[in-house]
């Protein structure tokens, strides 16, 4: 099958440097650079890439009690996050105009005194052109992440097709996933830490459903990325690896183009075709001849929630 509408994409399966974000910001230039001179128009970096994903600590939490050790526990977590309008932001911007490269990337946002799991959509001409903050942090992530709402259901076009981004188990979330397909979503990209090989069906689920180009960029972190001597809960990660990874680039048909790939940091690289699309929609359109909108109808509240309004 003739193919004519080419592009390269790729898959970033990494993990920070522990506890040192400008050293981590500096590993994603670096890996956002090498991405470009491979050919990549696109790359998706893991969720909570920069400021870390903090698998396994607790807080010292339990229901009903806090306590000093957990504050302080959650005040290093929080210095560790950037803002969209800081320098480090700035630093990346700068890294995907270089290599030519449009960068979803996943970090923790920190705005006014809350902080948010975030992915990032940086234009390598235009900078910023969309932040999703997650929607809804699952279990004990509710404690230190506030919950995104639908003015940052953002999608963009770039040199590979239209991105849009799911986090992690908002995955799971039909009526996001629905959103995202009615947005026009080609490149489904989907940062998380989930490392289960099940994952993997989810992604070709999700393939197949909205008929979408996935990419899925899972950390892949080593214990010993961690000062000597950490200890870790016993109920996560195996031997070696707090997050083992399972990046993987799939097709609109649910054909594997690209990993799954495990316990080793990787770039994964795929050449797709938008045309595949629209073949796939021959018998399948979710938000077109197959949607029934004579019996379902989603509607999706995409105004900004804020606690304090101050009208003029």
């Amino acid at each position: 099958m003739e193919k004519h509408n080419m592009s390269k994409v790729a898959v970033v399966q990494t993990c920070p440097v522990i506890a040192d974000t400008p050293a981590t910001i500096t590993k994603a230039e670096k890996l956002i650079r090498q991405a470009g001179a491979s050919g990549a128009k696109v790359a998706v970096f893991p969720e909570a890439f920069i400021g870390g994903y903090p698998k396994g600590r607790s807080f010292d939490t339990v229901v009903g009690a806090r306590t000093d050790v957990g504050r302080e526990e959650f005040r290093e977590y929080f210095e560790a996050a950037i803002s969209l309008d800081g320098p480090e932001v700035e630093t990346l911007e700068i890294a995907a105009s270089d290599a030519g490269v449009f960068v979803v990337i996943g970090m923790i946002e920190r705005l006014g005194n809350t902080l948010y799991c975030t992915a990032v959509l940086i234009d390598p001409d235009n900078g910023i052109v969309g932040n999703h903050r997650k929607l809804m942090p699952t279990a004990s992530e509710r404690l230190i992440w506030g919950f995104g709402d639908g003015s940052t259901l953002d999608v963009a076009d770039t040199a590979a097709g239209r991105v849009g981004t799911a986090i992690c188990w908002e995955n799971y979330m039909p009526l996001l996933r629905q959103a995202m397909y009615a947005q026009g979503v080609d490149l489904y990209c989907a940062p998380t830490v989930d490392d289960r090989s099940v994952w993997q069906s989810s992604m070709t689920h999700i393939a197949l459903e909205g008929r979408n180009f996935v990419l899925s960029a899972c950390q892949a972190l080593p214990k010993s990325a961690y000062p000597e001597g950490t200890e870790f809960p016993s109920q996560v990660g195996n031997n070696d690896w707090l997050i083992r990874g399972g990046s993987v680039i799939i097709d609109p048909l649910g054909n594997i183009l690209a990993g799954p790939v495990y316990e080793k940091e990787t770039i994964l690289y795929a050449d797709i075709d938008l045309e595949d699309r629209t073949r796939s929609h021959f018998d399948l359109d979710v938000n077109g001849h197959y949607s029934r909108p004579d019996i379902f109808e989603l509607r999706v509240n995409t105004r900004p929630n804020n606690g304090t309004v101050f009208n003029s």
